[in-house]
């Protein structure tokens, strides 16, 4: 794989030059201690270290609102929104928001293919950066290290004198054609990335954990706090469930049918006519969005759906840690097996003795 070095002061005008290729997204300053991805219109704003950004670039492809038709009832006719399909960059993707695109693809792709979110998909190039784990990522705990490089274009290590350039794919190096301001450089060594919050189970071991731990009382314990306020849902990059509802003028004549995001976690999610829910209790929701990153769809792709970004730590209102759900879930169950463990040799002994 070919690398080459990028010297700090040479970032804005790498900038400047994509902005000639497509319309780039990069990480900005959102108040003190905030980020989040926009459109670039001053290279100088861009920030590339960063922990990590308020939403990931999901929004690009999944809006959290968008038209999906306008249609009319005085002439039964529809017309279906235009989605554009022009070139854009996204500059300084973490690795776990690269997985959770290539998630989403995975989601969208099969049965009956979501053809708007397909075709934002489309003429898209990725350029991933390299970052320092904070208390909230536990990625290496999914099977997501820091430089994973699948999906990526082009990915930058951060080091002491700027960055060492990858380039992963032959669309990265048409990206950095025509562009002077890089110097040959040799493969460095490989950095080492420490994690201070990690789960304490496998992931490859997480869907046989989940055969067991349905009837769990971790599910009551860790929702005692929880207020079903959805923020989880909402900032996860790998959640795509949506509502799609019609809105219909006041004259009756026309109307619009337009989607939104919506989560599991919201009480009205499985609410149903006649005033059922088919998960009324916090603890039931919880249990649903865990399986759902750890079991349904594990089950059929054979990887976690969670990517470790840490975003539903650090944004819960509860202070409730899916980390924290799994490894009370893993310790509870080793202690129930050790518990019927020791109970079936002591019948075994005493039958024995008999």
């Amino acid at each position: 794989m070919k690398s080459i070095h990028l010297a700090p002061e040479n970032v804005s005008d790498l900038i400047r030059h994509l902005q000639t290729l497509g319309k780039v997204f990069a990480p900005h300053p959102k108040g003190d201690t905030s980020f989040s991805f926009e459109t670039v219109s001053d290279p100088d704003s861009v920030v590339l270290d960063y922990n990590r950004t308020l939403q990931s670039i999901k929004k690009y492809f999944l809006p959290p609102r968008e038209r999906l038709m306008s249609y009319s009832m005085e002439t039964n006719q529809y017309e279906k929104e235009e989605i554009s399909a022009e070139p854009r960059i996204f500059l300084g993707v973490h690795s776990y928001d690269m997985q959770a695109v290539l998630k989403l693809d995975f989601n969208f792709g099969q049965g009956n293919p979501e053809l708007n979110y397909l075709k934002r998909r489309e003429n898209c190039s990725f350029i991933g950066v390299s970052f320092t784990p904070d208390d909230y990522h536990f990625s290496q705990s999914v099977g997501i290290p820091v430089e994973d490089l699948k999906g990526f274009d082009l990915f930058f290590r951060k080091h002491e004198s700027g960055y060492t350039v990858f380039v992963v794919t032959k669309k990265g190096e048409e990206l950095l054609q025509d562009f002077s301001s890089l110097s040959d450089t040799g493969f460095e060594s490989d950095i080492s990335y420490e994690f201070s919050t990690q789960l304490s189970i496998n992931y490859n071991r997480l869907p046989e954990l989940f055969n067991h731990v349905w009837d769990s009382p971790v599910w009551e314990e860790v929702s005692r706090n929880c207020v079903g306020c959805g923020t989880c849902n909402l900032v996860c990059p790998t959640c795509y469930c949506f509502n799609v509802e019609d809105n219909v003028e006041l004259s009756l004549k026309t109307g619009t049918r337009d989607r939104h995001w919506d989560g599991c976690m919201l009480n009205s999610f499985a609410a149903v006519a006649g005033g059922e829910n088919f998960r009324e209790s916090y603890a039931e929701r919880q249990r649903h969005r865990i399986y759902r990153k750890f079991k349904y769809i594990s089950d059929v792709t054979g990887e976690p759906w969670c990517v470790g970004c840490g975003r539903c730590i650090a944004s819960c209102t509860a202070g409730i840690s899916i980390v924290e759900i799994v490894n009370k879930l893993k310790d509870e169950y080793e202690q129930t097996r050790l518990i019927k463990s020791t109970n079936k040799q002591e019948r075994a002994s005493v039958e024995s003795s008999m």
